[in-house]
């Protein structure tokens, strides 16, 4: 009996991973993910500076500004999702280089 559970459950496993994408895929909205990012950006601009010195607080001041770039980065990219397939552009060159 359980190895025919064990078997049943392999050959579904399959199906069970495309309804789930097939589902995450229906509701995806790439507009929608790069606002989360922008919110990000914004959260790690408010973030509290932990109450340590030295060192260990240059580090944590080197990690927001990572950070920050990184998820302002991608929520000023262009996206696009196109036969499955997800698409950031993101143009770096300054700002009156830009068309």
């Amino acid at each position: 009996m359980a190895n025919r559970l064990r078997d049943l459950w392999r050959r579904l496993r399959p199906l069970r991973t495309d309804y789930r994408y097939d589902r995450l895929m229906a509701a995806f909205d790439p507009q929608e993910m790069l606002t989360r990012f922008k919110e990000r950006a914004a959260s790690v601009k408010r973030r509290p500076l932990p109450p340590v010195a030295g060192e260990e607080r240059q580090r944590f001041v080197e990690q927001a500004q990572l950070d920050f770039q990184d998820f302002a980065m991608i929520a000023d990219a262009q996206a696009s999702l196109e036969d499955g397939i997800l698409t950031l552009r993101v143009d770096l060159r300054p700002p009156d280089q830009r068309s």
